[in-house]
């Protein structure tokens, strides 16, 4: 039985034949760490009672140690204890039985016992053992005189004296539980101490009031100063182009108790700043508590210079594209001015060249032009593939939706390919050919239906391109949505869905 547990009667546990063991039952009672319940109030009142209970002078809660027998509550008595080899509790051990010595001198195994022959000069002894829940002996709750006893305790005075030991036994294991459960909850902050001293981050908590009470090392390391007690005290650490922007944010998420998430930039031990990543979480134990925050800062600085650093060469491969669109385009119009009777067709290409170029704009990552709808945003992608019969090629018809700058790049993606393949084998390959491209309101999503008329046959070879995997990757992926194609005597049938809310983020 695990020692933490109790038997649902109160009863002493019987002793256990594992325990007969002298090494093993010391091992159980050094757990105990009787030295701490010396003089304990309660096993104090339990002796006092027994003294009482059994009308004799002397009363002790003892326990049998491997060289002395000590008194952790006593009345009658100055001692604090005795050798363990004249202790009569010797006897007591594996069993749980009462031991009851009425006229000591009278009895073999004590007659010549120095506490029965000397001083105090003992003549009744009355033991109940005291058993672990493991099933050790520990040691005893006792009653002694100097006076022989001729009557036995009656059952009365046994039961009650069973009672008490049963009491002690019970203060005993709950001192020993509430240790043991100190040591296990300071070994478990002891850990939760080191993986938070360990930690790569900066971490910290703070209280309801936004009082900072706690940051690991890597604070000083990271900073070379105090760590802060006040939010506003973190002031000098962070650039002061970004400080009112991250103390907005964090004053407004600790009024509303909501999760906090900022980048700033934070000065470091050597006066250099760094990007860092700010998280903190309130925390309550049970509905209604007081929350607490815990927090960490991260150094992202690495990563927020790759980042620049791809933004850097994606603009710059941007810039190359548009300096191409504009050499050919200048080039077009220097031949038709010298062979004025290609100027028409110049006139035409120079047309397309620009709407490919606007075009373009839509897949530059916040650098393209702003189209806050999608039928805009469409119109605008599909305008360098011109007319047929006074109509635009791509005939773009049905609702239309808020598109937000998020949504802006993966739309121009999908739909600059579905028009380059229209271009190169479908309906816009051919004199005539059109695309109408229907676009439907379905709850929560957008449906799109594309459908080419006019091209070439075509039909499906089975095979799925990288263009048409970053279509299906797109759609399903950063819109939300799905993507399905099939082929009609007519041409290309292409049915798309995106989430409203992945369109307007």
């Amino acid at each position: 039985m695990p020692f933490n547990e109790l038997p649902d009667d109160g009863a002493m546990p019987a002793p256990s034949a594992d325990f007969a063991d002298e090494a093993k039952r010391l091992d159980v009672l050094a757990r105990f760490e009787t030295e701490t319940l010396e003089d304990d109030p309660e096993l104090q009142a339990i002796v006092e009672f027994a003294a009482r209970l059994c009308n004799a002078p002397v009363s002790i809660v003892t326990t049998l140690e491997k060289d002395r027998q000590r008194f952790l509550a006593k009345r009658g008595v100055d001692q604090r204890e005795t050798p363990r080899d004249v202790a009569f509790c010797n006897y007591t051990l594996g069993t749980s039985e009462l031991l009851e010595v009425p006229d000591a001198p009278a009895d073999p195994r004590f007659a010549d016992n120095p506490l029965v022959t000397d001083g105090p000069g003992v003549r009744y002894y009355a033991g109940q053992p005291l058993v672990s829940q493991e099933g050790a002996s520990v040691g005893t709750l006792c009653v002694i005189d100097v006076e022989a006893h001729p009557e036995p305790l009656d059952e009365f005075q046994r039961e009650g004296l069973a009672v008490l030991a049963q009491a002690a036994m019970r203060r005993l294991e709950a001192r020993r539980n509430a240790r043991h459960a100190k040591r296990i909850i300071a070994e478990r902050e002891e850990r939760l101490r080191r993986v938070l001293e360990g930690l790569p981050q900066v971490a910290w908590s703070a209280d309801a009031a936004g009082n900072f009470d706690y940051f690991n090392r890597r604070w000083r390391e990271m900073t070379g100063g105090e760590p802060p007690q006040l939010a506003e005290e973190w002031r000098p650490y962070i650039h002061p182009d970004d400080a009112e922007a991250a103390f907005a944010e964090w004053n407004r998420c600790f009024a509303k108790g909501e999760e906090f998430e900022v980048e700033f930039r934070m000065r470091r031990a050597d006066g250099s700043w760094a990007w860092v990543l700010s998280l903190a979480v309130p925390v309550a134990e049970h509905a209604g508590d007081p929350v607490r925050w815990f927090g960490t800062v991260t150094d992202i600085d690495e990563v927020h210079r790759a980042l620049d650093e791809r933004d850097l060469l994606a603009k710059e491969l941007a810039h190359r594209i548009k300096n191409i669109f504009a050499v050919v385009i200048g080039l077009a119009s220097l031949k038709a001015r010298k062979q004025p009777q290609h100027q028409p067709f110049a006139e035409e290409l120079t047309q397309v060249l620009r709407a490919l170029n606007r075009a373009h704009d839509f897949v530059r990552p916040q650098e393209g032009p702003v189209q806050e709808s999608l039928k805009g945003l469409l119109e605008a992608m599909f305008a360098p593939y011109g007319e047929t019969d006074g109509q635009p090629c791509v005939r773009v018809s049905g609702m239309d939706t808020p598109v937000g700058a998020r949504a802006a790049t993966p739309l121009a993606l999908v739909f600059h390919e579905m028009a380059t393949n229209s271009a190169k084998y479908g309906a816009l390959s051919a004199d005539g050919g059109y695309i109408e491209l229907r676009i439907k309101d379905e709850d929560d999503a957008i449906a799109l239906s594309w459908n080419e008329f006019g091209g070439p046959p075509v039909e499906d070879g089975g095979a799925r391109g990288f263009g048409s995997r970053l279509v299906e990757m797109s759609v399903t992926g950063q819109l939300q949505g799905t993507f399905e194609r099939h082929f009609v005597s007519s041409g290309l049938v292409a049915e798309l869905t995106m989430a409203k809310a992945a369109l307007t983020d």
